[in-house]
């Protein structure tokens, strides 16, 4: 048999949380056809990997690329370090289903500018996705704050159970749609009104699907344990899946929980399905909060309407230019963007090193001076944390991004390396391999990816995107909860 595409001699590390293998594997029509000593197969493209590793393609779990997959389809920030697959829609904020009557609001400017929300419907959303043929797989959720801006004529309260009621339909449309579920944000100040109760009637809509609730917790400051005791009582109400958006513990005076957080994480799992994603750094990056202004720590500003030559800076400095406290000069560059540099990388390790914990970005591709973690995070955890220091195996750090992810949401046929499965996969030198931006220069390719394949289609090799963009739309498939046994 003439396949499409043969790769030789490679370290074949399937996802599963096993060590790897030597193998030869062989796509044909987007899917793996064979994996073993393929020496008498042919193919119309052969690669000798000599040795590298061939791992699942990584599965960015906590996105905001939900306009930039239409807009700028090639994705390269996710591309050039071996990402295949988004999950867009986190932290209470997507793209759909959005009817503005404005400007969007705050957080929900981390994904466009106003002309960015043209899906009403989550079915429009999927429709512009499939029709901008962008280079990668994209899954979606439903933000609570945006169903909120839908609906509610002042976010700074509880929903009224007419409003609950508008909601849980766009909600139960998008979900019948193919969404994964709900998203919160409520730690932000247009959903932090929202009572416990608003969110627990919505996610009754997911349970008839088995679809996911997950959240950027109410706090993740000193009342971190309370918010995380809110979201695993809203997913027991539902009976849906509970995966927390990047666990930290933040804050200089937060610093050290993390064995606290994580034994309420192990805790709640004994009895229903919870998980967290984390991102490989010390620092976070968002929107400028007032409430986060502190002298405790570092604050970057990243991009601001009013003043924009500050994006790059820090607030420190903005603030002595201007002769302001930093409390005043935050205010002066609203609306604005930040880098907050308040985590600990001890505690940073320990969650990340967590057998319950995925790997996400939470890159924001809109901001000018983003936060590296939009282009390095996944070559950081394989180079700097499982190579270098040695927090884990290889084979553990592939698993976090590949099979742990797909299980946990869904994505059938994805996350592995086995024979049927598409051929979502990265080719990489596990010695080179490494995260080159930081926060200096932040938007620089990783090194040592050599090959990126899309549903069997070589995307990235070389240092470069070539134009093949084979990306699809995934909607949700079965019962997520199955994805936690």
């Amino acid at each position: 048999m003439m396949y499409d595409t043969l790769i030789r001699n490679a370290l074949v590390i399937d996802g599963s949380n096993r060590p790897g293998y030597p193998a030869d594997v062989a796509i044909l029509d987007g899917r793996i056809e064979r994996i073993g000593d393929l020496h008498d197969a042919t193919a119309t493209e052969e690669i000798d990997a000599a040795g590298r590793v061939l791992a699942p393609g990584f599965i960015d779990v906590h996105t905001h690329d939900d306009t930039v997959v239409i807009r700028q389809p090639q994705m390269l920030p996710k591309l050039s370090q071996g990402v295949t697959t988004v999950i867009v829609g986190n932290c209470g904020i997507s793209a759909s289903p959005v009817s503005l009557k404005g400007n969007p609001p705050d957080p929900m400017n981390l994904l466009g500018t106003a002309a960015a929300f043209v899906y009403p419907t989550f079915s429009d959303y999927r429709a512009a996705v499939e029709a901008a043929n962008t280079t990668l797989n994209v899954a979606a959720l439903v933000g609570h704050t945006a169903l909120r801006s839908n609906h509610l004529d002042d976010l700074f309260r509880t929903a009224t159970a007419d409003e609950i009621s508008a909601m849980r339909e766009q909600l139960r449309e998008s979900l019948e749609a193919g969404a994964l579920g709900l998203s919160t944000g409520l730690a932000y100040a247009s959903a932090f009104s929202a009572s416990t109760d608003e969110v627990k009637q919505l996610t009754e809509e997911l349970t008839a699907f088995g679809a996911v609730y997950t959240t950027h917790l109410r706090s993740e400051f000193e009342p971190v344990l309370e918010a995380m005791d809110e979201a695993f009582q809203i997913g027991r109400h539902s009976k849906s899946p509970v995966i927390i958006s990047h666990l930290k513990c933040a804050g200089a005076g937060n610093w050290g929980r993390s064995p606290q957080l994580l034994a309420s994480l192990e805790h709640a799992a004994k009895t229903h399905p919870v998980g967290c994603d984390c991102y490989p750094y010390a620092a976070s990056s968002s929107t400028l909060d007032l409430k986060q202004v502190t002298d405790a720590h570092r604050i970057t500003i990243t991009w601001s309407t009013p003043h924009p030559e500050m994006g790059g800076r820090d607030l420190m400095d903005i603030a002595a230019e201007w002769n302001l406290s930093l409390l005043d000069a935050a205010r002066q560059l609203q609306p604005a963007g930040a880098v907050y540099y308040g985590m600990d990388e001890a505690d940073v390790r320990r969650i990340l090193a967590h057998p319950l914990s995925m790997v996400g970005s939470d890159g924001l591709p809109e901001d000018p001076f983003p936060h590296p973690r939009l282009w390095g995070a996944f070559p950081r955890v394989l180079g700097h944390f499982s190579r270098d220091v040695g927090l884990f195996p290889l084979h553990t750090a592939v698993h976090k991004m590949t099979g742990l992810s797909a299980a946990r949401f869904g994505l059938k046929e994805r996350g592995e390396i086995r024979e049927g499965n598409w051929a979502d996969l990265v080719l990489f030198n596990p010695v080179t391999i490494r995260d080159v931006a930081d926060f200096n220069d932040p938007q620089r390719a990783a090194e040592g990816i050599d090959g990126v394949w899309v549903n069997g289609v070589l995307s990235y090799s070389e240092g470069q995107a070539n134009g093949k963009r084979e990306g699809r739309f995934l909607a949700r498939q079965g019962d997520l909860r199955d994805g936690f046994v």
